[in-house]
């Protein structure tokens, strides 16, 4: 099989999934997205209002805030902290319903304990 056809196909298919879950949703003001991004080393989180394309509010594991509570931000413990700490911006910022916007990611690991963790944190989902 050339590499280069197969790497193509694997992110058309990823291209695929996340465009039909992105497409079953849109952030409003009262309920924005909840964007997960994940990378190797370090996950994301943002909430987007898409009516205006705005950022509302935003979290990750590049931040010294939360560099100093974990060791290595690949891991499900860092998720957690990420997802809480979302949770409590956006209570500040009076935002207490969201939808989630998985990607093209599987709703297990890292994002299911980024999402366990904004919930138990107060958000609604």
């Amino acid at each position: 099989m050339n590499t280069a056809n197969h790497h193509r196909s694997v992110q058309n298919r990823r291209l695929r999934r996340q465009r039909h879950v992105r497409n079953r949703m849109s952030g409003t003001p009262e309920r924005p997205r909840l964007a997960v991004f994940r990378s190797s080393k370090h996950i994301y989180a943002q909430m987007i209002n898409d009516y205006t394309g705005t950022t509302l509010v935003a979290a990750s594991t590049m931040e010294p805030e939360i560099r100093s509570q974990v060791k290595y931000g690949g891991n499900k413990a860092a998720a957690e902290i990420v997802g809480r700490i979302v949770a409590e911006r956006a209570k500040q910022a009076g935002i207490d319903k969201v939808c989630f916007d998985r990607r093209s990611y599987k709703y297990h690991g890292r994002v299911a304990a980024l999402a366990q963790a904004a919930r138990d944190a107060g958000l609604q989902f």
